[in-house]
């Protein structure tokens, strides 16, 4: 899965017809990475010192680099760090071999970590994204220092009724279906729905980080793609659930090397709270931070406990290593 080529790195002032210029919170910036094929965009926090570790923040299903705003702020003394829009999402257009299976987004995250030639980085992955990460950590261990995930989507017997959706969306002709049922929904009402199916607390989510994500979901409702990426995503997690032998994602997760953290939210509706001690004891000497009153995205949430959680498991690591 290694890569050689060169990247191509342009700024935003010359983004793609159609996804548009990405919006930055204060602190931030933004860039575009293009390799053959591929073109990825990165939300990047400038880091508040000199020689700080890498970091590479990976998003879920529907989610984009946006997600990880408020953590990066929280670490940018730190890691220096940087968010994906992963293919298809956020600001990225699609990949050229509309691939997104898990293995697919995994391999667009190495061929990038190995053009940029930033590992091994900290890799932080949330739901479709710490499945992703999970595979990134195993095949590629080289590339990858410590693996934080948050509620990671690795599978489960028992599908949580919040992620039912989603394994329909992956069922052939369902997103025509779905696009009717909910073609009178406004923006609001969309986002208010993702907002109370993700938080576990929704009123933790601010006005102005209200409003921001309808205007988000308004863009993302235009995107000619938006049904084939949910989609085809939605597909890519079911086909992942259901891989056996050396591919299948808890069999990977037995064999990361590098040292991990585990964030679980009693409140999440869409990964079971129960596999967090399954969870634990696949990944070897992981260390595990529940938070009962969190839900999907503890690091929207609480960005500063899941922080000083990943500063113990940078500090722990570092005493190991000298």
């Amino acid at each position: 899965m290694s890569s050689t080529e060169l990247p191509g790195v342009r700024s935003t002032a010359e983004p793609s017809s159609l996804v548009g210029a990405a919006p930055v919170a204060e602190g931030e910036r933004s860039r575009t990475v293009v390799l053959p094929g591929l073109e990825l965009n990165f939300r990047v926090r400038p880091p508040l010192g000199t020689d700080l570790p890498p970091a590479l923040f990976v998003h879920g299903l529907g989610g984009s680099s946006q997600n990880w705003s408020s953590l990066m702020g929280q670490l940018a003394d730190t890691v220096d760090g940087e968010a994906v829009d992963l293919p298809g999402f956020g600001w990225s257009p699609p990949p050229a071999d509309r691939d997104y299976s898990v293995t697919g987004f995994a391999r667009a995250v190495i061929r990038h970590l190995d053009a940029a030639g930033r590992g091994p980085v900290h890799l932080f992955g949330n739901s479709l994204g710490g499945a992703v990460s999970t595979r990134v950590a195993a095949v590629r261990p080289d590339l990858v220092r410590t693996l934080t995930l948050v509620s990671p989507a690795l599978p489960e017997l028992r599908v949580q009724k919040g992620a039912v959706p989603t394994a329909l969306l992956a069922v052939p002709g369902m997103a025509g279906l779905f696009s009717r049922l909910t073609r009178g929904l406004s923006a609001e009402q969309r986002t208010r729905g993702v907002t109370d199916l993700c938080y576990g607390d929704p009123s933790r989510v601010s006005p102005e980080g209200f409003r921001d994500a309808v205007a988000e979901m308004e863009r993302r409702m235009r995107l000619p793609y938006f049904w084939e990426a949910m989609t085809r995503s939605s597909r890519g997690i079911v086909d992942a659930y259901t891989l056996g032998g050396q591919h299948g994602l808890w069999r990977q997760a037995e064999r990361v090397l590098a040292p991990t953290l585990l964030v679980y939210g009693g409140k999440d509706q869409l990964v079971s709270y129960r596999m967090a001690r399954r969870a634990a004891a696949s990944f070897r000497g992981s260390r595990l931070l529940t938070l009962p009153e969190a839900g999907h995205v503890a690091m929207m949430e609480y960005p500063g406990l899941v922080a000083d959680a990943f500063r113990e498991l940078l500090r722990d690591t570092e005493d190991d290593e000298g």
